[in-house]
């Protein structure tokens, strides 16, 4: 399938008068993809996605969803999409199929047809009243009505915030089957190891700057990877050396390498060892994460 853009930015910048919000910010998001947007607090993914989605104007540069205007075209944009705020903030007085029914009639007449299937999916009892729920649940009805009309586009803020870990699970279990069915999905995040679970691609955003954007198993291969060994007697000076890995620290017969070489290369060098156990995970995404918020890491990344 043909992988056209659905969000695009040129040059995007917003200042809150002399504060940086985000600074040049350039990004595709494509067709059918998971796209996670990653920074910590105050990094510039809320102002971004507030642009998106016309709360906000920015200062400069502009955003496309849909190929369309984000400030022209707002509210045809806001009808092929469902947002999920990072801040939920919703009607206390209302039960919670009363909320849906609102917000699904501006939607048209299937504004609410998958409600029921959420609904039962997420485990949420919508008779009750909004001030009745835990923070949970309020998030919970919040994911519902970001589903519920099965829009085109997807755009998620901190979605699992106040999820018990089934429930995680499940709603990573729906985006991916919204992948899927060639939805595509904008999802800001700073809990990784979900991010690394569903998303296609990364882009990393620090201090109002876009420093990287990469698939995720591309991100990871970059990283330097820990290998632990234990070996059968204490070590002499020659026998520490490994071809492609670097030992930085030892203590008695253990040894950690960070290794940054061909893994064939580092095996068979391990392989001529008497080594006891080792341990060598599979990098993660939050080490390579951590790399572009290490001092300098901005200006060398883009």
């Amino acid at each position: 399938m043909n992988k056209g853009s659905v969000i695009t930015t040129s040059d995007l910048t917003k200042y809150y008068g002399t504060v940086r919000g985000i600074d040049g910010v350039n990004l595709e998001v494509r067709q059918g993809e998971v796209f996670g947007f990653l920074g910590p607090n105050g990094a510039g993914k809320t102002t971004t996605i507030r642009i998106l989605l016309d709360m906000i104007r920015p200062t400069s540069g502009s955003a496309q969803v849909f190929g369309l205007d984000v400030r022209r075209d707002s509210v045809q944009i806001r009808r092929r999409l469902g947002n999920l705020p990072g801040d939920v903030a919703l009607y206390d007085t209302l039960r919670g199929i009363e909320v849906l029914k609102l917000l699904g009639s501006f939607r048209g007449p299937a504004g609410t047809r998958r409600v029921p299937e959420l609904a039962e999916r997420l485990d949420l009892d919508l008779s009750r009243t909004v001030r009745a729920y835990s923070h949970g649940m309020k998030q919970k009805l919040a994911i519902i009505q970001a589903f519920m009309h099965d829009p085109e586009l997807l755009i998620l803020d901190e979605p699992t915030l106040g999820l018990d870990p089934l429930m995680q699970r499940e709603f990573y279990s729906l985006v991916m089957e919204e992948k899927a069915r060639g939805k595509t999905v904008f999802l800001s995040s700073h809990i990784l190891p979900d991010v690394e679970r569903v998303c296609n691609r990364v882009g990393i955003i620090r201090e109002g700057r876009l420093v990287a954007v990469e698939e995720v198993e591309s991100l990871k291969r970059r990283k330097r990877r820990r290998m632990e060994l234990v070996m059968k007697e204490d070590p002499f000076d020659g026998m520490l050396h490994i071809p492609g890995a670097q030992l930085v620290r030892r203590d008695g017969r253990s040894l950690e390498y960070l290794v940054s070489g061909d893994v064939q290369t580092v095996l068979k060098g391990v392989a001529q060892l008497p080594v006891q156990d080792i341990v060598f995970p599979e990098p993660t995404l939050e080490e390579a994460f951590m790399e572009f918020y290490q001092p300098g890491a901005a200006e060398s990344a883009v």
